[in-house]
């Protein structure tokens, strides 16, 4: 796999493309300034615009939203960064046991050798915070429990302004819960079936209720609650690092996990637990980054089409992203698929005719809505230079090819202009 494909180097020793020659490349693939899409390619190392097309004018982000929540995520928290699910005893005398959310979707009943068979991170196991919380009980003696649950880590609406009807019930993402077991998901086991539950704290506390009896303690779902102040923990489970829920959601273009970062960006930055908090902290973030300039935002996955992000804001944060001087912002980029081999931008895409000089050169998101295809991410030209771009096209009115975005990106990657 060509050198792209690892950790992308500055490229300043390599000389900067002749700004004609791409832009007559880039004018041959784009068709002209009617056409509905917005393109910008810059320096990574400089900045430096090298072609624009309306490069400053908002546009819908679609799953591009995506590069902008990891860097702010990464910026604010650290890639080390962690989520923690627990259960500890109730107010009852031994009564009950809290299942408190901490915002992890992907805690996960699958056993760690089915969920390494998908090739997915060793996500936080609920069997195992089950194993421990009976033991803990059965220790103090305690044999039959009901099982409550606090979700006051979050506030606000389980959806976002703009999210379409059909999300939910298409499982395009679950209602967003701190407390969400397998991402909602009503069959965990089946990889082809996206339907979800549509109580995902409710639904989780049935389900360790269920896990708790598998361990010698009998158990029923309770009710929503506020767990104790001070209580005794009897289990606790982690997350992944942020580091790795970046680079798998970049991969996968996961909106579960997606809303679930942003959610911790606002809990660090101490503002609502929501998600116009969770815009509102990325915001800031960004601003303190200085990349915040052409950024709005209603979600953190971008599945809103009320997101408007200019392409000269997408392609800033991506090589902010990609700078040696921001190492904490690097899953980012390392979790951007690669042309031609990964996550969204795998086969067919980027093996055909026209596209197949980027593959493995150009590292990108894709964004996907209906009428919208968006593209933003890095690449080294043919002379080595790292550059950033952002493509996106359509109004959601009309049909889109994406195949001219991959056209495009590979135009820049193979540029020894």
């Amino acid at each position: 796999m060509p050198v792209a494909a690892g950790l992308p180097a500055a490229g300043d020793a390599a000389r900067l493309p002749a700004t004609g020659v791409l832009a007559a490349r880039l004018n041959a693939l784009i068709g002209g300034p009617d056409e509905k899409i917005n393109v910008v390619v810059i320096d990574a190392t400089t900045r430096r615009p090298l072609f624009q097309q309306r490069a400053d004018r908002p546009a819908t982000p679609a799953s591009t939203t995506k590069l902008v929540t990891s860097v702010a995520a990464l910026a604010a928290l650290g890639p080390a960064h962690r989520i923690t699910t627990q259960a500890v005893r109730g107010g009852d005398a031994g009564g009950n046991v809290v299942l408190v959310g901490g915002g992890d979707p992907t805690v996960t009943t699958r056993t760690s050798t089915s969920a390494s068979s998908t090739g997915n991170p060793a996500f936080a196991s609920f069997t195992d915070l089950a194993r421990q919380t009976a033991t803990a009980l059965k220790a103090a003696g305690v044999r039959r429990v009901r099982v409550d649950y606090d979700i006051s880590a979050y506030q606000g609406p389980r959806t976002a302004a703009g999210w379409k009807p059909n999300y939910l019930p298409d499982g395009e993402v679950a209602p967003v819960s701190a407390l969400t077991v397998d991402k909602g998901r009503v069959a965990p086991g089946d990889l082809e079936r996206n339907t979800r539950v549509a109580d995902p704290p409710r639904a989780a506390a049935t389900t360790f209720a269920s896990l708790l009896g598998r361990h010698g303690v009998k158990a029923t779902a309770g009710r929503q609650t506020q767990a104790p102040a001070g209580a005794q923990r009897l289990g606790v489970v982690q997350s992944p690092t942020l580091a790795t829920f970046v680079e798998y959601l970049m991969t996968h273009s996961d909106n579960d996990v997606a809303e679930a970062v942003l959610r911790q960006v606002a809990i660090k930055r101490g503002r609502p637990v929501t998600f116009a908090g969770g815009a509102e902290a990325v915001r800031e973030v960004l601003g303190a980054l200085g990349v915040a300039e052409g950024v709005l935002t209603n979600d953190g996955s971008g599945l809103s089409p009320r997101n408007q992000i200019t392409p000269l804001a997408l392609a800033r944060i991506a090589a902010l992203a990609a700078s040696p001087e921001r190492p904490e912002l690097r899953a980012a980029i390392t979790g951007m698929p690669v042309a031609g081999f990964s996550g969204t931008l795998g086969p067919p895409r980027y093996r055909v005719s026209g596209s197949q000089a980027g593959a493995g050169m150009v590292r990108a998101k894709t964004g996907t809505l209906a009428g919208v295809s968006t593209l933003a991410g890095i690449a080294h030209d043919a002379d080595g230079r790292l550059l950033a771009f952002a493509f996106m096209a359509g109004d959601g009115k009309g049909s889109v090819d994406p195949g001219k975005l991959d056209r495009l990106a590979s135009a820049v990657a193979a540029c020894g202009c």
